[in-house]
């Protein structure tokens, strides 16, 4: 299912304003430490807030947490993982890239007869065990809290009927699970904050 266009309050960046997708605003606040910025639902919000002082909708808290992940450091040693579906169930993909530079580490399907949640749930799970394999420990971003749930659980609790058009995503599923249910979960696994942060860097840009 497609996402709803988002448009994003700029306060603080290159140049602050009010843009209709992520790829516009991100150039706004890339490598300003204390940019402020937030997603709205609506043009009409986004314009309003604007208008007003950032700190209506900025706590000290969440502008912590902003200026944490504007440090280039930090975005470089993170991963984060997302899902795209074309229809529900339809043609599902996923991908993981590092947070820092948008460079892609992986990217599976399309594949057809799937859904959005578990192409979230796979992506988390291919990333978990590609950096089991390799020795790695990056935090991982999902913006999506079913995938992390299903991930935690060791279980892909969908309600999507096998049949053979989508055959080859159960056989994923199945090897999901079954890592998940011998191996130790070691990497810490972080919920993306899309209200502070905007569209997290793996999304596929479908709007």
């Amino acid at each position: 299912m497609a996402k709803k266009q988002k448009f994003y309050t700029v306060w603080v960046g290159i140049n602050p304003g009010v843009y209709d997708n992520w790829e516009e605003c991100k150039r706004q606040i890339d490598g300003v430490k204390a940019a402020k910025y937030k997603s709205f639902e609506s043009e009409v919000d986004a314009k309003r807030a604007f208008g007003e002082d950032y700190s209506n909708y900025y706590n000290k808290k969440q502008a912590t947490v902003a200026k944490v992940f504007n440090n280039e450091v930090y975005e470089k040693q993170s991963i984060a993982v997302d899902a795209a579906c074309s229809g529900n169930p339809g043609d599902m993909e996923f991908r993981g890239v590092w947070v820092g530079d948008n460079t892609e580490i992986f990217h599976r399907g399309p594949f057809p007869g799937g859904t959005n949640n578990i192409g979230e749930f796979l992506a988390l799970v291919y990333i978990l065990m590609l950096q089991t394999q390799k020795n790695l420990n990056y935090t991982i971003y999902s913006d999506s809290m079913t995938a992390i749930s299903w991930v935690r659980k060791g279980k892909c609790n969908t309600k999507l009927v096998p049949t053979e058009g989508n055959r080859k995503i159960f056989e994923m599923i199945a090897i999901a699970e079954k890592w998940l249910s011998e191996n130790r979960i070691k990497h810490r696994i972080v919920k993306w904050n899309t209200a502070l942060w905007g569209e997290i860097p793996a999304d596929f840009g479908r709007k």
